[in-house]
């Protein structure tokens, strides 16, 4: 009985055959079509089980987990018979030459090696050209772009992506749930730092991104955030530190001993901005009835971040971002920091050596922690003056009167009864606006629309160190740390695709290099 064009029936036997034999093919010949025999007749028999009465009888919760399971393994099988055609189809070549410049005078087809692919398992099998005593060369391999390990590119890249969203548990078990593939915890450590291996190189070879708006001024601010290491991983400092502490507490670790177990990752932040002139009044003022009026909006963010690199080297790449936006030096530069003496200097200096004036501004949500540390030094825990307190002296600054507002706390600290440690407090909060005052000229900051907080920043440490290094028992080694938070700031700034292009073209350099193996066809 034959299959009609017009006919849509595939459960019935003879037709099911018939259009089983229509999707294989012919029989099996090098180079021909019928190399996909075998995907061919699993298309056809599922197409007729869906036709079939186990298929109808199933909610379509139930159909999408069995045609996703059934179709991943026809795309397998699929990619598998295009390998065994290209294995066909390659032609063995003479006087094969390697790299090592020895002539491979053998060749053995049939060499077959696992690949391990977003689809599932494959073999390529390809021809060997060999010599004695010198490596295979196979020219197949170059041609596909063959890793150097068991994992595909697209299989690196989902774990590597999964990886940098949760744990690598949970990333091994998205990957065998998508794939088929296993995939063990510390394969996908591996994946992942080799999927970040390109991260400065792509950043110092990036074009610079279209021009900015007219006005916009260029915002850089850095911070950073302390990640719980493994031993040996800490920065020598700390080391020596973590060496002379005495545990305080058997079983766990107290709350002043965790830090010495800790190693700052530095992070860097560029953006643009469109100024929003605002006043002290608009900062401090009741809330209004209405929405809130806008504030000054980062746009074009790029972020940057290391544990394993200095903090001056992370700043040295902020401002190189900040130079390649503007080449001409002819925008208005903003810092923003939170007064950490080494980064306002770091900044400073880099700023000089690209040619530019860079403002400094100091984040005036540190400048309320430390009001708030001196008012808890006057008044009872929860008293509401406090908050007048701390309102009145922040007003002061938003006015340009830091110095002034030091000189109150100190009198006020001499005139009351304070225990010792609350008298430091006080001090530490004078001494602070004091040292800080040149970066804390607020009046022109919010008459010139630029921003006096360092949200932005803030946020990019919370995202790319917090959201994910600080699960729950999770300890560190550096090179792993150091390429998730490569990859979550390529994530973040909508760089990734395009990185693991790049990747890809390096990755494959690296593999097959050059001079390719030099070959001639046979007659």
């Amino acid at each position: 009985m034959a299959l009609l064009p017009a006919c849509t029936c595939l459960s019935c036997p003879a037709h099911g055959e018939a259009a089983a034999a229509v999707l294989a093919g012919p029989g099996p010949e090098p180079g021909g079509a019928g190399g996909f025999a075998g995907s061919g007749r699993l298309f056809g028999e599922i197409a007729l089980w869906l036709a079939g009465p186990d298929a109808g009888g199933l909610t379509h919760a139930g159909l999408e987990d069995e045609l996703g399971s059934r179709s991943r393994e026809l795309t397998r099988r699929m990619f598998q018979d295009h390998l065994d055609l290209r294995a066909d189809r390659e032609q063995r070549r003479g006087r094969v030459t390697g790299l090592d410049g020895v002539a491979r005078t053998r060749a053995e087809a049939g060499h077959g090696r696992l690949l391990s692919t977003v689809f599932g398992p494959v073999t390529v099998s390809r021809i060997a050209y060999r010599a004695p005593g010198a490596p295979n060369v196979h020219l197949a391999d170059e041609e596909l772009s063959l890793p150097r390990g068991r994992h595909s590119a697209g299989l690196g890249k989902m774990a590597a992506a999964a990886a940098a969203r949760g744990s690598f548990g949970q990333a091994c078990a998205q990957v065998r749930r998508q794939t088929g593939s296993v995939l063990g915890q510390r394969q996908c450590q591996e994946l992942t730092r080799a999927a970040a291996a390109d991260f400065a190189d792509f950043y110092a070879a990036r074009r610079p991104p279209p021009e900015a708006a007219p006005g916009q001024v260029l915002v850089v601010s850095c911070d950073g955030k302390g990640i719980l290491v493994r031993p040996g991983h800490l920065r020598p400092r700390a080391a020596r530190v973590a060496r002379r502490a005495v545990a305080r507490q058997d079983g766990r670790l107290s709350r002043g001993e965790v830090r010495t177990r800790k190693r700052m990752a530095e992070i860097g932040a560029v953006y643009d901005l469109t100024p929003v002139p605002r006043t002290p009044g608009s900062i401090l003022g009741p809330r209004p009835a209405g929405p809130r009026p806008d504030g000054p909006r980062a746009e074009r963010k790029h972020l940057t971040a290391s544990i394993a690199a200095d903090a001056a080297d992370v700043v040295a790449d902020m401002l190189a971002e900040a130079s390649r936006r503007d080449p001409a030096r002819d925008r208005t530069w903003i810092a923003l920091a939170d007064g950490n003496k080494d980064q306002i200097r770091w900044i400073t200096e880099h700023a000089a050596a690209a040619g530019t004036t860079i403002t400094i501004i100091c984040d005036f949500i540190h400048v309320l922690e430390y009001l708030w540390n001196a008012a808890w030094c006057f008044f009872p825990e929860a008293s509401p003056q406090a908050g007048h307190w701390v309102r009145d002296h922040a007003a002061a600054i938003l006015n340009g009167r830091a110095t002034e507002t030091a000189r109150s706390i100190r009198g006020q600290a001499a005139a009351a009864t304070l225990s010792k440690t609350k008298r430091t407090t006080a001090a530490r909060t004078a001494n602070y606006l004091v040292a800080k005052a040149p970066y804390l000229n607020y009046p022109q900051a919010l008459a010139s629309g630029w921003p006096i907080s360092t949200g932005v920043i803030e946020g990019a440490c919370r995202h790319l160190v917090k959201d994910r290094m600080d699960i729950t028992g999770a300890r560190w080694g550096v090179p792993t740390a150091e390429a998730i938070l490569q990859i979550r700031a390529l994530q973040a700034n909508g760089d990734w695709d395009d990185y693991w292009n790049y990747h890809l073209q390096r990755e494959h350099h690296r593999n097959h290099p050059r001079p390719r193996a030099s070959y001639q066809l046979t007659a």
